[in-house]
């Protein structure tokens, strides 16, 4: 043995077994001081939230003893109109047996149709509807040749079955003159000129036919409005889902033109009341008006305008026509106090006096997400944020006079993504990144429709042809498209979706469209393809794809009279596309 002591062990291992101990328990303490702040945020927004199923419930039993005493009234109105009844048929039938007692019945009949309609009437019903066809419409200076469409997804009329058809008069194109921003681009204004033939009323004589059209002033530069169309009810949803086989659609791609933007595009859309026109946004900030050519064949830019915002120098975020399709409107962002709303009017000539910009911004925070025109009044348009507000803005007196009022800014906890409005009702839909469904009655006051689901949303669209079916975009992969009846709460009727190879995430530049029969809807992908869903197919993928672009295909949008789908691009190529 050694006289050298024994070595102590050092006590580096207990220190730190001890500084673990330390961390560990700071750390239960954080999360027990959590689950304690949690326990206490979820018992407050159950307190209210029981609040509120209270206030509900006695507004309902109000809303029941009301209707409870409306229809005791309407009953004792029944009775009382059948009682008037009685006593009429009781005095007719006492002078009916006095006269055949005297001998003196004297009855004078005539001879009737069993129609409620006369021969007069049915004549000029005739004469009327040979007027009322639809006029296709070659915007190369061919004459017009009226012919009856058979049906297909652009027949706005529903099936076969429906046999009434609707005069679409023409708008003439508005007086746009090329900016310097515009690429040369070559046109006759003679060539453009469009003849068609308008619906007579009833006994009305045929006159002779003018080569000119019919033409409404407009100020300043005499444009032409048409009448907003009226779209008739047809029940869609009972259809859903209930085929086992798609009907595929023939499509002939290929057409692709440069869309003369210099950077990604943001937006297309087909102006309301002119079949031929249609606008083209980009991250440039130009805004391209286009015209189609022949029968799809091409299209021609007619003017490319700057509408970058006033201070901020931003690009439109969306951009939607004036139900008369001669004004663009367009929304930003309200960041930095810039402009949030401009109007682009086609019928003035200068660029700089195209565009004005509205003094007013409701808008509190973050981009402006989406702008859209109400179907129950032109004079009226909503738009929502990422300040979670819903507004309604109003025409006042004068021409480009908007004042807002906030319709909602607490239904939703995070950005409004899409805004719409239903056809029948006064409600605005709205749809956001918080994963709600808000459908608000703009009369009322109230939120009609409540729903969440168990994803993000991105847009929202009503279908054109049932107006209580609307679609809304969600995150999810392989189930983005979503179909829910404004009738039914918290059901969703069907879901349709699509693969992803380009990326997993969805993305809120993605944007659908339905076809005029409200049959058929379009989706853009992060891939560089069309797809296109069957309403009536019980599957949950498209009914077919169509490889359209060399990148991501931000829209397709389906045309309002021609067998044509318009799509646009990040390969900064809008694509025309022949469908049968």
């Amino acid at each position: 043995m050694s006289g050298y002591p024994p070595l102590k062990k050092p006590k580096i291992e207990i220190v730190e077994d001890e500084e673990e101990e330390e961390e560990e328990a700071e750390e239960e303490e954080k999360d027990g001081e959590i689950d304690e702040q949690f326990m206490k945020e979820q018992e407050e927004a159950l307190l209210a939230l029981v609040d509120h199923r209270t206030k509900e419930v006695g507004h309902l039993n109000q809303r029941i003893m009301y209707y409870r005493t409306q229809l005791e009234e309407a009953e004792k109105r029944l009775e009382d109109t059948q009682s008037k009844l009685a006593r009429l048929r009781g005095r007719n039938a006492v002078k009916a047996s006095r006269n055949l007692s005297n001998g003196r019945e004297n009855v004078n009949t005539k001879k009737r149709s069993a129609s409620p309609i006369t021969k007069d009437d049915v004549s000029s019903q005739r004469d009327s509807q040979s007027h009322q066809t639809q006029v296709t419409v070659k915007p190369s200076g061919d004459s017009s040749i009226a012919t009856k469409k058979p049906p297909s997804p652009f027949d706005k009329n529903g099936d076969s079955s429906q046999n009434q058809t609707q005069s679409r008069p023409q708008l003439l194109i508005p007086s746009v003159a090329a900016t310097k921003n515009a690429q040369p681009v070559t046109t006759k204004e003679s060539e453009n000129k469009v003849t068609s033939s308008v619906a007579k009323s009833k006994g009305e004589k045929a006159r002779k036919k003018s080569p000119e059209p019919e033409k409404v002033e407009t100020q300043p530069n005499k444009g032409t409005t048409v009448k907003l169309e009226q779209r008739e009810h047809s029940d869609l949803i009972k259809s859903i889902g209930k085929s086992s086989s798609a009907v595929t659609i023939r499509c002939q791609t290929g057409c692709l033109l440069s869309s003369q933007h210099k950077r990604k595009l943001r937006s297309l859309v087909l102006c309301p009341t002119n079949d031929q026109l249609f606008v083209t946004s980009a991250l440039d900030g130009i805004v391209n008006l286009w015209q189609v050519q022949g029968r799809g064949s091409g299209a021609t830019l007619l003017s490319a305008t700057d509408c970058q915002s006033d201070k901020q120098r931003r690009w439109p975020e969306d951009i939607a026509w004036h139900p008369r399709g001669d004004k663009l409107f367009s929304v930003y962002s309200a960041d930095g106090g810039d402009s949030q709303i401009s109007i682009l009017n086609l019928n003035k000539g200068k660029e700089k006096t195209r565009v004005s910009f509205l003094e007013d911004k409701p808008h509190t925070k973050g981009i402006i997400n989406s702008i859209m025109f109400m179907p129950w009044d032109e004079k009226s348009f909503v738009t929502g944020g990422s300040d979670h507000a819903v507004i309604l803005w109003n025409q006042k007196d004068g021409e480009d006079v908007w004042k807002p009022k906030s319709l909602h800014r607490n239904h939703h906890s995070s950005a409004v993504m899409g805004i719409a409005g239903m056809q029948h009702k006064n409600i605005v839909m709205s749809a956001g990144a918080d994963k709600r469904i808000i459908g608000f009655d703009a009369t009322t006051g109230r939120a009609d429709y409540k729903h969440q689901i168990d994803s993000k949303c991105m847009s929202v669209l009503p279908n054109p042809r049932d107006f209580n079916l609307f679609m809304v975009q969600t995150g999810t992969p392989e189930r983005q498209l979503r179909l829910y009846d404004l009738r039914l709460r918290q059901m969703e009727i069907h879901a349709f979706g699509f693969k992803q190879e380009s990326s997993e995430s969805q993305s809120a530049l993605i944007n659908q469209a339905w076809s005029p029969d409200g049959l058929y809807m379009t989706s853009g992908s992060a891939d560089p393809v069309i797809h296109i869903f069957d309403i009536r197919y019980n599957a949950h993928k498209p009914s077919q794809s169509i490889r359209a672009h060399q990148k991501r295909v931000f829209k397709a949008a389906w045309h309002h009279a021609l067998p044509l789908l318009i799509s646009i691009s990040s390969d900064l190529n809008i694509g025309l596309h022949k469908v049968n």
